[in-house]
């Protein structure tokens, strides 16, 4: 029994690893999505800068592991045995929580979850002491560290509300001052903004953020002979007047000595700042669990006390953390978000939803977003009551967007947002984040830079009319996913608790192989995931302009949804009749997705429409009659797909012998048609589309003779009402589908023209375009 903890000791230290590898690869899109969405430099550039900073903060975040210790619970309560199953339940949880919302795609954070886990596995140990030794719930509150506890909660979900109003403050007076023409703007303006963003955070993140180190308490001959921490807490008006003029001053050299971009610089600057503030403050998430178990395990056994027997109050004594134990630690960080493929997949959330340009809106409205749009309306009206309209008409004019004329090419390589927002994202995030750290709370930093993000869109107004219900579900979605993840961190970590107080010995190395499992397998579906070749199977938008432009273009789209729907259609009638639920049920995810791009396509109308010139009209009319066959095609096949999984999933009357065989010619028949359809689009052979279009009675005809010989079995034998409305409603939509498919290829014959040459956009400059691109980055 004794080496069971000694066990539990390198059990812990690699899942600190693995928790260092899987939250990071969560948490990086936290630094690296104002510098990416700005595209101020180079990806390469970003990920070195990002990578100082993190490697500096992993180092300055000693001060942050008292909470592990006791910031959650209070040690002396609990012997070394309950401590030692406290930690791995938390780090247990930990494991499999993160894995499991990365495999769902829900939005999460490191820090709600280890404190939220810490907090529940403490409850779950003090009410089994509790009730073993006859005592009463209430007596909880004495194993709780309550005032620590609530104080961090607390913390966390008012940097929700602190950190969109002051990213949204910020935005909104940057944005009146330096407007969208912020580059002509006179060179004092922005050597002002320079030094004023490069003084905060510099002061919070270099000076605020060192007095949680073990360096902050040595005092230095160059500093009188006082502490850095003294002297940093004594000198506070000093320190930021110098900085802001020496920062100034920098700043006006860096724009007329050296014609660079400060808004650049600034941006540089953030991203190594919030990636140190990011380390600084959520490497206790990681490694805080099992440095405290490692020091409560040297404690322990050098006192001779058996593990029963043995209180943690040692926890609650201030330990500094081995400085190199840090710095290892942050080279894990480091390595993790060069060669992690999770970490480079960088999260487009906060991208789309903060977008100044349109995006694929990711949420569907609700209830809540359209209030809460209402209500914003509601005040922005009452406001301009209040305001002169000589104010008004000044303030609209700082926000008005400069209007470019861009080709498709162009409008792709846009970035996100302007230098100016990713500016005050960075520095609103990093100084947010790095007075919490300096005052000893796990901020979230999750919520902080994604609640800035959201705070300067609303200010910048990029949450338009077009946009605004989407944006606000998206934003409220995710805020619902941190909430469900504080009560599933709580929740698990105090189910394992008990599990591993039931029989530590038999349940230790089950729940381990259980999560280190669970990560492998997420990893082997991860990299099965990225393999995956997405080109051949979705849609592209045509960037042509002529009628024959759009029918070449468009080819592989038709050729596309024909054959993945010739396979739909099969595989829904091969269901039926071998009862295949796993089949059907992957035959309605296929359908959605191919419903899903059509509905893209038709989104990018608009585009389309707007790229157009004025003697090419009649490729818009194409384009779109085009569109509306595809959605019927693919509504046809949504409900066939649809129908026919519910009807096996409901265990109704499988299909007679007969039907089946009928609907198998059907399919034969069908599938044939589709085959040749395909041919001729990919091979552009548009000539053959009239060959094809005269077999179209020859199907219909089948099509109708089984409808006929189905109600002479209705009137004679059939028994079942289900299977009767599911024939019918098949064949019926068979028929959409195939009326839908022949008057897309009769819009397709009477349209080519062989003998004109298709107009389009400048490939040639495109490619260049998106060859320069990918080398930059």
């Amino acid at each position: 029994m004794e080496n069971i903890y000694l066990y539990m000791i390198i059990a812990l230290a690699i899942l600190a690893i693995a928790d260092l590898v899987v939250g990071v690869s969560n948490d990086a899109v936290n630094f690296l999505n104002s510098a990416i969405g700005s595209k101020a430099i180079s990806f390469r550039t970003i990920m070195i800068v990002a990578s100082l900073g993190v490697a500096v903060g992993a180092v300055f975040s000693s001060g942050m592991m008292e909470v592990a210790r006791k910031g959650i619970f209070n040690p002396g309560e609990f012997m070394f045995n309950e401590i030692m199953i406290i930690f791995m339940a938390v780090m247990i949880t930990d494991i499999l929580l993160l894995d499991f919302f990365n495999s769902v795609g829900m939005p999460t954070s490191t820090t709600v979850s280890i404190v939220f886990e810490l907090l529940g596995a403490a409850v779950a140990i003090a009410l089994i002491k509790i009730y073993a030794n006859g005592g009463g719930f209430g007596d909880v509150i004495n194993y709780i560290n309550t005032s620590k506890a609530s104080q961090i909660i607390f913390g966390i979900l008012l940097s929700v509300v602190v950190a969109f109003s002051v990213g949204a403050l910020i935005q909104w007076v940057t944005r009146l001052l330096l407007s969208y023409d912020f580059q002509k703007k006179a060179v004092w303006v922005g050597a002002l903004f320079g030094g004023l963003a490069l003084t905060a955070i510099t002061y919070f993140i270099f000076m605020k953020g060192l007095k949680g180190t073990s360096y902050a308490s040595e005092s230095f001959d160059i500093l009188g002979g006082v502490t850095m921490k003294d002297f940093l807490e004594n000198n506070v008006l000093s320190i930021v007047l110098a900085s802001s003029v020496f920062w100034s001053l920098l700043s006006f050299a860096v724009i007329t000595i050296f014609k660079t971009n400060i808004y650049k610089l600034i941006i540089i600057v953030g991203t190594f700042a919030l990636a140190l503030a990011f380390a600084g403050n959520d490497l206790v998430n990681f490694i805080g669990v099992p440095v405290a178990a490692y020091n409560a395990f040297t404690e322990w056994t050098a006192s001779g006390l058996a593990a029963e027997s043995f209180p943690m109050n040692v926890l609650a004594e201030k330990v500094p953390t081995n400085n190199w134990l840090l710095f290892a630690a942050g080279m894990i960080m480091v390595l993790t978000l060069w060669f992690s493929t999770k970490a480079k997949n960088v999260v487009k959330t906060s991208l789309d939803l903060s977008s100044q340009g349109a995006t694929q809106e990711r949420f569907q409205p609700n209830f809540l977003s359209r209030g809460f749009v209402r209500f914003a309306m509601a005040m922005s009206q009452f406001s301009s009551y209040m305001l002169p309209e000589s104010w008004q008409a000044k303030i609209e004019k700082q926000f008005e967007k400069p209007y470019v004329t861009l080709t498709k090419a162009e409008e792709k390589e846009q970035p996100a947002f302007d230098m100016v927002r990713a500016a005050v994202n960075l520095m609103v995030a990093a100084v947010l984040i790095s007075i919490a750290t300096s005052y000893k709370l796990p901020l979230s930093t999750t919520y902080v830079t994604f609640m800035v993000a959201m705070g300067t869109s609303l200010a910048d107004r990029a949450w338009g009319a077009e946009s605004a219900v989407y944006r606000v579900a998206g934003v409220l979605n995710v805020i619902g996913g941190w909430f469900f993840t504080a009560f599933s961190a709580f929740s698990a970590a105090a189910l394992v608790a008990y599990l591993l107080n039931l029989n530590l010995e038999v349940m230790f190395p089950i729940l381990l192989l259980a999560a280190f499992g669970l990560l492998i397998r997420s990893s082997i579906v991860h990299n099965r995931k990225s393999k995956e070749v997405k080109s051949e199977d979705s849609l592209k938008a045509t960037g042509s302009r002529s009628v024959q432009g759009v029918i070449i273009e468009s080819a592989d789209n038709i050729s596309n949804v024909v054959k993945r729907g010739n396979k739909i259609y099969t595989n829904a009638i091969k269901g039926l009749a071998k009862q295949d639920l796993t089949l059907l049920k992957k035959n309605k995810k296929q359908i959605d997705k191919l419903s899903t791009e059509v509905d893209e396509l038709r989104d990018n109308i608009f585009y389309f429409i707007k790229n157009l010139d004025e003697t090419s009209l009649r490729a818009s009319s194409f384009y779109i009659n085009i569109l509306g066959y595809l959605e019927d095609m693919t509504q046809s096949l949504e409900y066939i797909s649809k129908v026919s999984h519910k009807h096996i999933n409901n265990n109704h009357k499988k299909l007679k012998f007969s039907q089946i065989k009928e609907l198998k010619e059907v399919d034969d028949a069908l599938e044939a048609l589709l085959n040749d359809t395909k041919t001729a689009f990919d091979s552009h052979s548009f000539e053959q589309i009239g060959s094809i279009l005269t077999r179209k009675k020859e199907v219909l005809d089948l099509v109708t003779d089984k409808i006929v010989r189905q109600v002479a079995r209705t009137r004679t034998e059939e028994s079942s009402p289900k299977n009767t409305t599911l024939y019918f409603g098949l064949l019926l939509e068979t028929k959409d589908l195939l009326n839908a498919t022949m008057n897309l290829l009769q819009e397709y014959y009477d349209s080519f023209d062989s003998s004109i040459e298709p107009a389009t956009i400048n490939v040639v400059d495109e490619v260049i375009e998106d060859n320069g691109a990918s080398e930059q980055e």
